[in-house]
């Protein structure tokens, strides 16, 4: 399959000029070398900056190579480890790196790994799809790598569209050399996370296709895309044993703006922001070439990419559970708005570079990792809280956790007690075991280290667990004092009581 043939300069598919001498090509990358260096070491001090990296699931991830470690010195009765082919890539590189370095150090060099991947990622594909290193957006991509996916501690789903990103790159120019590469890379992203293999599957073939067809053909391939996905929601609605439920309302807030909302309202202006900026870049890119006809043909095709995507997000459910014994597929629709906001960011960067695009950009990110830095800290406070708890109790204590972010948070901080427990107790309402998702599972017999059945383990996460006298002795450890959600207490559990009886709730 041969490469499409260049279009036109200034368009975003137009190829690169080359450096016309040896010296020349050697100069400007060792320049592109350093710069992204000097990019990647700024890029993961929020991995650093707290005792903690605090990512939503992520406690629980980490937890959990704890008890993968106890389950292969046969100190784990009832658990064992599952041999599966998807969610499970990021779970193999925490484990071996923490049985290298330790926990702490482990975990953030697991999750700098991932930031990595995924910025770089995305800087691939944009520069594959516009033909220019997009180097005066890094900051815009810099608060993407930290979005609400990032903080929902989403890892295997984060890390397998970093590694599409690369995939997508390398297939775009349509040649046997980076469909190789592409498919070198599959089973990777497909040890990562199905969605990230579908998406880059999903776009490969959407971007042949649009290659392929001229005319009306081609003007039918969203229409028919968004068609396909109109037919699924209405078949779900149909079909009540899926237990779908959709987004909340408005749907246009999930136009990939929603992944800078992550900590209280601030966030949500902050959003609006950048979606203005974006706005005025594009119309002043407008104004300049407002004689250029070819502007929008030129980019059609990234519209359309990012209008499908936002189709995806609305028509598909957020929340899902096609088995009512099983698990819930959670945050579905919000997980895609990532892919929104990707192609979103690859029109910007299509356009012309301007030094304003990395001052506007700029001063937002400055004003985002200053909250996260902020929000981020008042919840490792929290967890180092947990850790002066559970540094008094016995080892092999059971223990429960209702412990809730505020109520403005979008992402959720169940798990924040998850850590705390490594080396010291037994998380009775680990959730990852009895979903049957994950590599650690619980047998059918039970084990004495988890709750075995898959609601009992969401009951005991948010409070609405019927203790029973099989349980005992167990401890729950909750939010004591309303006013300030990092103090933590602990309590002897009953036999008969809801474990949230007492403690603080959203």
């Amino acid at each position: 399959m041969a490469a499409p043939t260049p279009e036109p300069s200034g368009s975003p598919n137009a190829t690169e000029s080359d450096t016309p001498s040896r010296f020349g090509n050697s100069f400007w990358l060792t320049k592109d070398i350093l710069l992204g260096l000097a990019i990647s070491l700024c890029l993961l001090i929020p991995c650093f900056w707290h005792s903690h990296i605090q990512a939503g699931d992520l406690g629980s991830h980490t937890y959990n190579a704890w008890l993968a470690q106890l389950i292969q010195k046969g100190k784990a009765p009832g658990l064992y480890l599952a041999l599966q082919w998807q969610n499970v890539l990021f779970d193999l590189l925490l484990f071996y790196l923490v049985k290298l370095v330790g926990f702490t150090l482990g975990e953030k060099l697991a999750v700098s790994l991932c930031v990595l991947i995924f910025f770089w990622g995305v800087f691939a594909f944009l520069r594959r799809t516009t033909h220019r290193a997009p180097w005066l957006l890094f900051p815009l991509i810099a608060m993407l790598c930290y979005s609400y996916v990032f903080h929902m501690g989403f890892m295997n789903f984060y890390l397998s569209i970093g590694l599409a990103c690369f995939g997508l790159a390398a297939i775009w120019n349509g040649t046997w050399r980076g469909i190789g590469g592409a498919i070198l890379l599959s089973p990777f992203i497909i040890l990562a996370h199905p969605l990230g293999i579908l998406w880059l599957i999903g776009v490969a073939i959407y971007r042949f296709a649009w290659l392929a067809t001229t005319g009306i053909l081609r003007l039918s391939l969203p229409i028919v895309v968004g068609v396909s996905l109109w037919v699924v929601r209405g078949y779900l609605k149909l079909h009540p044993q899926y237990r779908a439920d959709w987004a909340e309302l408005p749907f246009y807030q999930w136009n990939g703006s929603d992944q800078f909302r992550i900590f209280g309202n601030a966030y949500s202006y902050l959003s609006w922001v950048i979606v203005v900026l974006g706005l005025a870049f594009i119309a002043m890119e407008l104004w300049q070439r407002k004689r250029d006809a070819g502007f929008w043909k030129e980019r059609r095709l990234l519209v359309e990419l990012y209008l499908i995507s936002f189709c995806a997000v609305v028509f598909l459910p957020e929340d899902l559970r096609p088995d009512p014994g099983g698990s819930w597929i959670g945050s579905l629709a919000t997980r895609l708005t990532l892919l929104c906001t990707i192609f979103a960011v690859c029109f910007l960067a299509s356009l012309r570079p301007q030094i304003i695009h990395l001052l506007g950009f700029g001063g937002c990110a400055v004003v985002f990792f200053f909250m996260v830095h902020r929000d981020t800290g008042m919840l490792d406070r929290m967890e180092r809280n947990a850790e002066s708890i559970t540094a008094q109790l016995p080892f092999g204590t059971r223990v429960a956790s209702t412990v809730f972010s505020p109520a403005d948070f979008r992402p959720h901080y169940e798990h924040i007690v998850d850590r705390a427990c490594i080396e010291r107790c037994f998380l009775y309402s680990n959730y990852e075991p009895s979903t049957l998702k994950f590599r650690v599972r619980v047998r059918k017999q039970g084990s004495p280290l988890v709750a075995s059945d898959v609601d009992d383990a969401e009951d005991l996460q948010f409070g609405n667990y019927d203790v029973e006298d099989d349980d005992l002795p167990m401890k729950q450890i909750y939010q004591c004092d309303p006013a300030d959600l990092t103090k933590l207490c602990i309590r002897d559990l009953e036999s008969g009581e809801k474990n949230g009886r007492l403690g603080y709730h959203p």
